[in-house]
């Protein structure tokens, strides 16, 4: 008899489909591909430049061990950590919301 032990796993639930998003996810979805994709993954864990982020509102912590919560994610994107720019010059207020809107879509 065989036995498979798996550790360290774990299934995270697929993203939102794009044809289930919001008005405000899909302009957020819009962002994220202008000023995002080209440094991190949506629906992977597997790093790019920085970390695939995929279900990271659905974990409890960042890949930064910082709480995986809406003011450390948005201080990340206004103020830029280690190597992320900071984005505060480049969003406004409402472009910072939809792009929320459509990380917790992830």
């Amino acid at each position: 008899m065989a036995m498979v032990v798996l550790t360290g796993c774990h299934h995270l639930p697929p993203s939102k489909p794009l044809s289930e998003l919001t008005p405000t996810e899909m302009r957020g979805y819009a962002i994220y591909q202008s000023q995002c994709a080209s440094c991190h993954y949506a629906n992977t864990e597997q790093p790019l430049h920085g970390p695939g982020l995929q279900g990271m509102f659905k974990k409890p912590y960042l890949p930064s061990g910082a709480p995986a919560n809406d003011d450390r994610v948005l201080s990340a994107i206004v103020h830029g950590r280690n190597m992320m720019p900071a984005f505060g010059n480049v969003l406004d207020e409402r472009q910072l919301q939809d792009l929320m809107a459509y990380l917790h879509t992830l």
